[in-house]
């Protein structure tokens, strides 16, 4: 008799929540969840929709109650079950302290616990967040994290830098400290595309795909997700980014199709589990080749 096969790690996903919508943990959780694995979700903050759709409601869960839930899942006799954290969007710079502790008992029991780091802090209008979260993040988080998945403008603020070129940004990722960096919104090498540039030890990587304009929110997040489920799976690190990149791509396309103003993620699990589309991969030169020559 065979054996069964154990089961995907548990991931433990830490961002906001919106009653409708596709994203922070309701991007996250749904994408995490259609590629395999258990997912346990603890919101930061709740709101009724992005703030992109304008004014709403905003209710942070409160410092000490979410200490006391990390405490709580932090201690959880269920532990063993997980393999991963991912961290988004944070309501304040005490629960960027929860998130490092967490990480930090977890790696007590698993030393190979991996920590996805979404540093959702801004865009391109700047930060959306007050500047004492941000650097929480920065100086707590990133230096715990094994993936950090910023977008340009948010690593141009993390690494006090001004990343006008793919050099600069490889170089930013390289000198910020986590061992893999995937940024989003890259320097796109062919007219009227877009880019998603990776960086870890061995490989400095751009997946690029024609721009949508006007995407909805919440690609980033899912973008995260999606990458860290295709390295729990074991890809190798170039097939995970050129497939979690087509099926970010592939639902942003359909998504603009249908004329939604949010990710319809719910019409699209097939682009998650065997995306379609087109992505240009290229290899680029590693920051510590450079440096050689």
């Amino acid at each position: 008799m065979s054996e069964t096969p154990a089961a995907p790690a548990a991931v433990i996903v830490i961002s906001s929540h919106v009653v409708r919508g596709a994203v922070g943990n309701r991007a996250a959780v749904f994408a995490l969840e259609t590629l395999g694995h258990r997912v346990w979700a603890l919101p930061t903050v709740i709101l009724p929709w992005h703030p992109g759709h304008g004014r709403s409601t905003r209710v942070t869960m409160p410092d000490a109650d979410f200490q006391s839930v990390i405490d709580d899942l932090a201690g959880a006799r269920w532990t063993g079950e997980v393999g991963a954290v991912l961290s988004g969007y944070l309501g304040s710079s005490d629960q960027a302290e929860g998130v490092a502790r967490l990480v930090t008992t977890l790696r007590e029991r698993t030393p190979d616990l991996f920590y996805a780091c979404d540093p959702v802090i801004g865009d391109a209008n700047g930060l959306y967040v007050p500047a004492e979260t941000a650097v929480a993040i920065r100086d707590r988080l990133l230096p715990l994290a094994t993936l950090a998945t910023p977008n340009r403008f948010e690593l141009s603020w993390l690494a006090g830098a001004e990343l006008e070129t793919n050099a600069a940004i490889l170089d930013a990722a390289l000198a910020l400290g986590p061992s893999r960096m995937l940024v989003t919104s890259a320097i796109p090498m062919m007219s009227g595309g877009t880019g998603n540039l990776y960086l870890s030890g061995r490989h400095a990587l751009l997946a690029e795909h024609r721009m949508i304009e006007n995407p909805p929110n919440g690609t980033g997040d899912l973008l995260s997700a999606v990458f860290l489920a295709r390295l729990l799976q074991g890809l190798a690190e170039e097939r995970a980014l050129q497939m979690a990149t087509a099926s970010v791509f592939e639902i942003i396309a359909r998504t603009a199709r249908r004329g939604a103003d949010e990710l319809t993620l719910e019409q699209d699990a097939a682009s998650l589990a065997t995306p379609m589309a087109m992505v240009q991969m290229r290899r680029l030169m590693h920051p510590s080749q450079a440096r050689r020559k």
